[in-house]
């Protein structure tokens, strides 16, 4: 319970959990927990890790975790959270972009323990006749109630009758794979219950709901999304990804900690606590952090090089503002021969045009010693391709340096 509850925004119910966790130690039989995904987007981000993190707590609990991609409900599109009708996406665009979900999924779940199903299988079959029976078990006004619907019918705004149609969908996708325990965010709550609402009519015991909170983006204000600019996908490059993290204001990185990673509540309390106490810099826990998440995804060595990139660019950005920055000429750094693609930089004529060796002989001396650094990387050559060497770059020699401004 101390591991499903941690990051619970509520559950329906605890004691109904409790129970069928000791019925399931009782009999052997492992419960059947699901979650939906509807493949709306051809790329996952953490927001939707949230979810996928508490399917791995039950899987590392020994249950049957099922990775629904709702490939058919996303015909119609969930109207959660919308004030307008989503645009349908072609059966096409939903294919593919479900082939990148199951290659993402198993970043975090394991591949060998994990159902993964379509709930076309099922919803797909249902026809006409089957559609009517399944409507028949709600009525119009317990749909109006709905918050998103309610707003929408008091602003005369539009509402395409196919909509009422998408809780019925998930509800019967737990009627048809006999879920135990569903999964999802708060904002799903009416699409949640109509599960539990539905299982009833069926003649099964309702499912446990389990919601977890929304997470904000990047910005630390509105849900994490693609469509927003404020998401961290999942498939993003290790650096990317990294920087990103650190970009995230500190309260939103406490989040982060309990959403997005495997620390329990109280590792992740004592954390907060040695940062409350000034015994750890916020900066160092939120590089803590995003060194975690990226391992998780890129692995460990790539988490370092990250960490080690973002340090030494942020470092050098930090150095930057406080440099004397010098302008320098191409044509005072360069030979006159030679193709436009071969042309080279003279390291040790920078270094005196930046007034940071006296003399040819002395820069070349320095670099041979591993002396001199641009942007922080050591120079071990005295001659640079024109092409690889940027606009604007600090220049370090020992404990000296300047910003060359090159034109």
């Amino acid at each position: 319970m101390d591991l499903l509850e941690k990051g619970a925004a509520e559950i329906i119910r605890v004691s109904d959990l409790r129970e069928r966790l000791e019925d399931s130690l009782k009999t052997g039989r492992p419960l059947r927990v699901k979650a939906g995904f509807d493949p709306t987007a051809p790329d996952l981000h953490l927001g939707h890790t949230v979810l996928m993190r508490k399917l791995r707590h039950f899987q590392q609990l020994g249950h049957q975790v099922i990775f629904l991609v709702g490939d058919f409900t996303s015909l119609i599109g969930d109207p959660t959270g919308r004030n307008v009708t989503r645009k349908p996406l072609t059966r096409e665009q939903i294919d593919a972009n479900a082939e990148t979900y199951k290659a993402q999924v198993f970043k975090i779940l394991d591949p060998e323990k994990t159902e993964v199903r379509y709930n076309s299988e099922w919803l797909s079959k249902l026809g006409y006749e089957g559609t009517i029976r399944l409507a028949s078990h709600f009525t119009v006004s317990q749909m109006i109630e709905r918050d998103e619907f309610h707003k929408r019918f008091k602003a005369e705004q539009p509402i395409s009758l196919h909509e009422f149609l998408y809780p019925l969908m998930q509800a019967y996708d737990s009627v048809a794979l006999e879920a135990d325990v569903e999964l999802g965010g708060t904002d799903q709550r009416f699409n949640l219950g109509a599960g539990r609402e539905l299982q009833r009519g069926y003649g099964q015991k309702p499912q446990i709901v389990l919601m977890t909170p929304i997470l904000e983006g990047l910005d630390g204000v509105q849900k994490m999304s693609k469509s927003l600019g404020n998401a961290i996908g999942i498939n993003e490059p290790a650096p990317e990804m990294y920087g990103k993290l650190m970009s995230i204001n500190d309260e939103l990185m406490w989040k982060y900690w309990v959403f997005l990673t495997d620390l329990r509540q109280s590792e992740v309390d004592a954390l907060k606590a040695e940062v409350i106490a000034g015994k750890l810099h916020p900066m160092e826990a939120k590089k803590r952090l995003a060194r975690t998440i990226t391992a998780g995804f890129h692995g460990e060595a790539a988490a370092v090089a990250a960490d080690e990139n973002w340090a030494r660019m942020f470092q050098q950005k930090e150095a930057a503002e406080d440099l004397e920055e010098v302008a320098i000429g191409y044509a005072d750094l360069v030979g006159p021969s030679g193709a436009p693609g071969s042309l080279q930089v003279r390291l040790p004529k920078l270094l005196v045009q930046l007034g940071l060796a006296a003399s040819g002989a002395e820069a070349s001396r320095k670099i041979a010693e591993g002396a001199v650094k641009l942007d922080g990387e050591t120079a071990s050559n005295a001659l640079i391709p024109l092409a690889s060497l940027p606009a604007r770059i600090v220049v370090r020699l020992g404990k000296r340096a300047k910003v060359a401004n090159i034109s």
